[in-house]
């Protein structure tokens, strides 16, 4: 079973959000890098782009697909990850903490509503 942790939002594209103040981290659930396997490269978005939820910023390459990187929540891309473009094998080994993949600075943090709760995923993978 995936591990599925307390104190972040889901999406229903597998990935994981953070809220930090006004900026949320986003990274991709364990689940996902279980079910690509050993991940190759990560194309994150640029910083200073502009994105809005659900829309694909990047993508992410494993042995098995390649796959969109999602927007959690609408705003603006203020960082990148560096270690996981250098080495994206520390999503695998990490995807919680030093495999984060990018910060957004939050346009309205009511949108943090939307997103699925541990439960509310961990039902979702459920179904998968």
């Amino acid at each position: 079973m995936a591990n599925i942790i307390e104190g972040v939002k889901y999406t229903k594209e597998h990935e994981w959000v953070k809220i930090e103040g006004e900026t949320a981290l986003e990274g991709l659930t364990d689940y996902a890098q279980s079910e690509l396997s050993d991940i190759v490269m990560v194309e994150p978005p640029e910083v200073g782009r502009k994105v809005k939820v659900g829309e694909p910023v990047g993508t992410i390459e494993a042995v098995k697909a390649v796959n969109d990187l999602y927007a959690g929540l609408n705003g603006e891309i203020i960082e990148i990850n560096e270690k996981v473009v250098n080495d994206p094998s520390i999503i695998n080994k990490d995807p919680y903490g030093e495999g984060w993949l990018f910060k957004i600075k939050v346009d309205d943090l009511k949108q943090v509503e939307t997103l699925l709760t541990p439960e509310q995923y961990k039902a979702l993978i459920a179904k998968q």
